[in-house]
């Protein structure tokens, strides 16, 4: 790979006699690595015989987009380094979280993981198209816990002043440690860049700090070796907001300590982790943990989102789960938006204002006197939830995600709902007609499976 002259000036007087193994380390290729779902049954023909060793979720190899493994929600893709960030954050069940820029959803989909559809996760991204892909990938994971906001920093703070106990700041970057598995990401790097960014990322810290509770944490990531977007950005925040601290992250090997030198001397700042692709198995990457000691932010009482739901809407869905669902849905946390039902996580404070991309769980469509229960229901429940459930074939399963019916002699009901499983992996509802099973697989998402 070619690398900008002024980057490797730069990063030589950086790192002296590491340069060389530095430099070298961008023609080596890129790893590749996924997680699996904790909330999932672990697929069999899956091989797991080479752990990344920081996550007990993640391997390195290679899972296609179009496996039966991937649609369904069992595995999620992502770059190795990447899950260090999450196993970070590893925030506990119960939590309220705050993911700020969070496209694709590969962190959303760790720390997901942690709190085991428990408490309360706020996934955001300012990008609508991003927002999209990322509500997207919510679904496909089976959260039910997450809201998903199109939103800027700004907006959030007011919303939530002093409200999460976990904010994570995967902040836009120069994206240095990307440029191995992102080449196009060497063509628009430049000497002022890093800085460029700095000032961005100051911006974003502003807002989001105010959203953190006493006794909270603030986790920081970047995926850039530029110190400009790393520790002199942790630096600036403990001189700017001495209510926090630096929390020490646990180093395995290959992962080595951030470098106080290179920001304003603090030797806190080594609590901060560095990965660098000529030390450890990924792309560069820098995370830091800071715990809040007193508020930035005055609390303000939340009031809880009311359900919008109408009577005829009410009446349509009891009757849906009556037939249908062996558990009881809380009408309170019910929220419609237009024709579309969600079930809010509890506790959702009101969304008033906001730009909601996702507001809890997507349970279906009311249409002419009837409900249709959505795709990502179909991803979500859990096994037994359902009343109706048929295990299709692998066969059956590439007609199903084409967007083609498929016949069986072997249904639970004649006419009705039925969740397709594939493998012990919930795929998708199908409508039955006598042994007929129409699909419902989401126009958007078909694809031919070889």
């Amino acid at each position: 790979m070619e690398l900008p002259a002024a980057f490797k000036t730069k990063y030589q007087h950086l790192l002296g006699d590491e340069a060389a193994a530095f430099f070298a380390s961008f023609n080596q290729p890129e790893n590749s690595g996924f997680r699996i779902n904790p909330m999932r049954p672990v697929p069999d023909d899956l091989d797991l015989s080479d752990p990344v060793p920081y996550t007990e979720w993640g391997y390195y190899g290679k899972v296609s987009g179009h496996s039966l493994d991937h649609q369904s929600g069992a595995v999620y893709s992502q770059e190795p380094s990447a899950m260090f960030v999450g196993e970070v954050a590893h925030p506990s069940a119960g939590m309220r979280v705050l993911d700020l820029s969070a496209a694709p959803g590969g962190k959303t989909t760790h720390l997901s993981s942690f709190l085991q559809q428990t408490g309360l996760l706020v996934s955001n991204e300012i990008m609508p198209k991003r927002a999209k892909v990322l509500a997207e990938n919510t679904e496909r994971f089976g959260l039910s816990n997450t809201l998903v906001l199109n939103e800027n920093p700004t907006s959030i703070a007011k919303t939530f002043p002093a409200f999460f106990d976990q904010v994570l700041v995967d902040a836009p970057c120069s994206g240095e440690g990307m440029f191995r598995k992102d080449p196009d990401a060497v063509s628009y790097w430049s000497t002022d860049y890093p800085a460029a960014c700095a000032k961005r990322q100051r911006e974003i810290l502003t807002e989001a700090v105010k959203t953190i509770k006493p006794g909270g944490e603030l986790v920081y990531s970047t995926c850039t070796f530029a110190p400009e977007e790393d520790e002199q950005i942790i630096s600036w925040l403990l001189e700017t907001y001495p209510q926090f601290e630096v929390v020490p992250i646990e180093k395995p090997a290959g992962i080595i300590d951030a470098k106080p030198e290179w920001g304003n001397g603090d030797p806190s700042l080594k609590g901060a982790a560095r990965l660098f692709p000529h030390l450890m198995r990924g792309e560069g990457h820098f995370v830091a943990k800071l715990k809040l000691t007193d508020p930035i932010s005055d609390t303000k009482k939340s009031h809880r989102q009311a359900s919008n739901v109408s009577r005829n809407q009410s009446h349509l869905f009891e009757d849906f789960a009556a037939d249908y669902l062996n558990f009881k849905v809380d009408s309170h946390q019910l929220m419609a938006f237009g024709d579309q039902l969600y079930l809010m996580p509890e506790g959702t404070p009101s969304l008033r204002k906001l730009k909601v991309v996702r507001p809890g769980l997507h349970l279906g469509t009311f249409k002419k006197n009837r409900f249709e229960p959505s795709y990502a229901l179909a991803l979500a429940l859990q096994p037994g939830q359902f009343k109706f459930e048929t295990a299709i074939s692998e066969t059956d399963w590439k007609q199903v995600v084409h967007g083609d019916t498929f016949t069986s002699d072997d249904l639970p009901i004649k006419k009705g709902w039925v969740r397709l499983i594939c493998n012990g992996q919930p795929v998708a509802f199908g409508k039955v007609v006598n042994h007929t099973v129409k699909n419902f697989f989401p126009k958007g998402l078909r694809f031919k499976a070889y």
